[in-house]
């Protein structure tokens, strides 16, 4: 039997193409994957343990001052990392070198006085000379590091992409006034945040210190080790003098902690791509499906004759597993050798959009090679065996006198059952989910229906396509036949769909959520904001009282107010409260009252959101205590109760109320409304009034929700681009099943050549039955993703009250039309290997 599934594979290896493929690029993105995650998570490591060298203890203070982003609304104890102790951790026996850290928020302009990168990724640091008078954290490759209050030195990403060089003058703001510096070098460095986009600026030590507001403290000492101490000796020594809120931790424990945490973040991408590969070869599983089903109906009279001669049910069943098992192994192997490829490739993407990774070799564990064969051949094997299995069962008689033995009645009724039972079941855990259950229920139902949909594609095959027909007849002969051909083998024709259909049901929802997302931030900004601009830091730190000031001294603003927010408890739960202007928030905000309004909003009047009222059971008038973080409480009165969102919840109540629990009063935004509305000439007049501060961002309605909108619209692409595999293995489905279908009705496109059907009408027959399998496919998936996404909307709409489902048709559209498109494309090959079929030949074949 073996020699006999041998001799199959090589009889049958042009039909096994596909199969091959389709195995293939599904291992490839296993091995790719792991082999990717497993290279950047070692250079990761590798570049983090090199940061480390010169790192033999570092010094970290426990007070408000070491927080390089530091919010005023603390009080703050005196400095602890100070320069004096610095210069005694110098001084330590077996301390060669110690360096002073700081950091913080520092916003670069560039050219066009726009920020550079975003709010999160721009921060500052100093450059600290060590003893031969360089910092050791920082590579020069242009000019020298910055020596007075007026110099700066920028990252060489950042001056590669605002096309500053040294010599320039460049726009900085921390969180003061913009300051205008000069560029007098360019430095390499291995900040983390500089690899993902960001920007970072070097000031002299001196400078770093007043202009990143430390109170005279580092927010770090670094100390290495002189040769012949070991960093627990020297870890010892420093304890002996350090003050008591301080804490001080070897190079080692830092390096192992950041490698442990590398190792969990790549992980955790890793898992993300398995997930989608684990897709793919899940629709791969049809296509091998389809051809050992194929293949097997094939030399159906050929297994008949060895049941004749004393094979057994389970020998045949064998043979098949071993066709699989060969043909698992060679996709395995190439599989594994271009996912090799992949991984290269996907490190080179990553570079190509602007993403910093390390150097370093692949690294291809031994595991990776076990898991792809395992991977390959497992996969392979288990969708090979319910064909064997169903070949060993028939008769050895009846398989004589039948070719194609298509399948019993009753096997098709048992098939429908169950896939309506797993459907139900799966309806009703959807709607289980959907009504508050949890998300578990959401996942296990939506996961349930696509496999009972699955196995019901036979039944659906039927009254999908035949609602086709009044379109297929227009192309006469060659329509009529093509949607016969696609209903005669209701099992092929639905694990050819089934394999599209799930690639675009995963497609189809994720689209119709995040536009249902993007809706619902659009009603937020919108429908919540009656001002035309918020004005906030770009790295959401606390505004001076100053800006709003500034502003309202501009002719063309008409009204403005603070949000200036404060934490605290009400009823021992933790709530935000806002201190606003009660004379004009009812002009800049737009919240809709369920009880009271902004008329009570004086001295201690509060406006409180829905949920915080329904837990508290408040209403207009009623009265309650609220404890501030400074420990004092206060009693504040519900002027009205209103229904709150992502973008407005809390409390709101005049600034004074806030102002006095306050250590530093500082804004989170400033709500400004124009007299001539929003405009680029009102943003810019509103610019140029705050010093074209980079630090401060002036957005409009519109900005914010196109920026949340930008975010998702990212997610969304990355997530098509890795289902793009499924689909790929899709199409080779269909091409796989229609170039089989050919070779099986071999003497039937025989007949219709000598009967005068030409070679254009065989060709249009078999594109237009690729085309209806493609689209039955589509029909199913957008119908269903779209199912699925009401379902799951259903639990977002909970927590986000402006969320409506929203189906956007015009991307629905061009679903179609590339299903449609993917018919034509796969049926190019099968449509011109049946036209070029000899007709007499075709006739003699069985």
């Amino acid at each position: 039997m073996f020699r006999t599934a041998v001799r199959n594979v090589l009889a049958h290896k042009a039909r096994l193409l596909m199969t091959v493929l389709a195995v293939m690029l599904g291992v490839a993105f296993v091995c790719g994957t792991l082999v990717f995650t497993d290279t950047i998570g070692e250079a990761f490591k590798n570049k983090s343990a090199k940061s480390f060298d010169k790192v033999s203890v570092a010094i970290q203070s426990t007070n408000s001052y070491a927080e390089p982003f530091d919010t005023g609304q603390q009080a703050k104890q005196d400095p602890v990392l100070t320069d004096r102790l610095l210069k005694r951790i110098e001084d330590l026996p077996g301390a060669e070198s110690a360096t002073g850290t700081i950091s913080g928020f520092t916003a670069l302009a560039d050219k066009d006085g726009k920020l550079v990168g975003q709010g999160w990724g721009s921060s500052g640091a100093n450059y600290y000379p060590g003893a031969g008078g360089e910092d050791y954290r920082y590579s020069f490759t242009d000019g020298r590091a910055p020596k007075a209050a007026d110099e700066i030195a920028i990252d060489s990403r950042t001056a590669e992409r605002t096309g500053y060089k040294t010599g320039d003058t460049a726009r900085v703001s921390t969180d003061g006034p913009v300051m205008k510096q000069k560029i007098t070098g360019v430095f390499d460095t291995d900040d983390g945040s500089v690899a993902a986009g960001g920007s970072l600026v070097l000031f002299d030590n001196a400078t770093a210190h007043k202009v990143l507001g430390t109170g005279g403290e580092y927010h770090e000492i670094t100390v290495q080790a002189a040769p012949g101490t070991s960093d627990a000796a020297l870890k010892t020594a420093a304890e002996k003098i350090l003050p008591k809120d301080t804490e001080v931790t070897t190079g080692k424990v830092l390096a192992d902690e950041q490698a442990a945490q590398i190792a969990d973040q790549t992980k955790q991408f890793g898992q993300v791509l398995l997930y989608f590969a684990g897709i793919a070869l899940f629709v791969g599983v049809f296509i091998i499906a389809n051809t050992f089903t194929m293949l097997v109906a094939q030399r159906t009279k050929e297994l008949a004759l060895l049941r004749a001669v004393g094979a057994s049910r389970r020998q045949v069943t064998r043979s098949v597993l071993l066709e699989a098992l060969i043909v698992g192994l060679v996709a395995s192997v190439t599989g594994f050798v271009l996912g090799l490829g992949i991984a290269v490739g996907m490190r080179s993407g990553l570079g190509a959009f602007g993403a910093s990774l390390p150097d370093g070799p692949l690294v291809i564990a031994p595991s990776t090679g076990v898991y792809a064969l395992l991977v390959g051949v497992i996969v392979t094997m288990l969708a090979a065996w319910l064909p064997g299995r169903r070949a060993a069962k028939i008769p050895p008689v009846a398989a004589m006198n039948s070719v194609h033995a298509t399948p019993t009645t009753r096997s098709l009724v048992v098939r429908n059952s169950i896939g309506s039972a797993i459907t139900a079941l799966g309806t009703a855990l959807l709607f289980n989910g959907a009504s508050g259950s949890g998300n578990t229920y959401l996942a296990g139902g939506a996961l349930s229906i696509l496999i009972g949909v699955i196995v019901l594609t036979p039944l659906l095959s039927r009254p999908v396509i035949a609602a086709a027909a009044p379109l297929l007849h227009r192309f006469g002969v060659s329509g009529k036949l093509a949607r016969q051909n696609a209903v005669r083998n209701p099992r092929r024709t639905a694990a050819t769909a089934a394999a599209l259909m799930i690639g675009l049901t995963l497609i189809t929802a994720m689209t119709v959520l995040a536009t249902s997302m993007q809706g619902a931030i659009n009603k937020m900004a919108v429908g919540s904001l009656k001002s035309d601009y918020t004005v906030s830091m770009a790295n959401f730190t606390p505004l001076s009282p100053d800006v709003r000031k500034k502003l309202d001294t501009l002719p063309d603003v008409e009204t403005s107010s603070p949000l200036r927010t404060a934490y605290g408890e009400a009823d021992g739960v933790a709530t935000e409260i806002s201190g606003v202007d009660p004379e004009s928030i009812d002009d800049l905000l737009g919240l809709e009252f369920s009880s009271g309004s902004f008329d009570g909003l004086t001295g201690n009047g509060a406006l409180v959101d829905q949920r915080t009222a329904d837990r508290k059971n408040l209403k207009a008038g009623d009265s309650f205590p609220f404890r501030f973080e400074d420990g004092k409480t206060t009693t504040l009165k519900v002027a009205g109760v209103y229904e709150g969102n992502d973008m407005i919840q809390g409390l709101f109540v005049p600034t004074p109320v806030v102002d006095k629990h306050l250590d530093k009063v500082t804004d989170r935004q400033v709500l400004v409304k124009m007299k001539g509305g929003a405009s680029d000439a009102a943003e810019e007049t509103l610019v140029k009034a705050l010093g074209g501060n980079p630090a401060i961002e002036v957005k409009d309605k519109q900005a914010t929700s196109d920026e949340i909108g930008k975010q998702i619209n990212l997610v969304l692409n990355m997530l098509y681009g890795l289902l793009a595999m499924a689909v790929l293995i899709a199409v080779l489905g269909v091409v796989n099943t229609l170039a089989m279908s050919v070779f099986e009705r071999k003497h039937e496109i025989g007949m219709l050549r000598a009967i005068g059907l030409d070679r254009a009408k065989v060709k249009r027959m078999v594109r237009l039955e690729s085309v209806v399998i493609s689209l039955f496919g589509a029909v199913l998936g957008i119908g269903l993703g779209i199912f699925l996404a009401w379902a799951a909307g259903t639990s977002i709409a909970k927590s986000v009250s402006t969320y409506a489902m929203t189906i956007p048709f015009d991307r629905i559209a061009v679903f179609l039309v590339l299903a449609g498109l993917v018919g034509v494309l796969a049926a190019l090959w099968p449509a011109r290997r049946a036209a070029k079929l000899n007709a007499l030949e075709a006739i003699k074949a069985e």
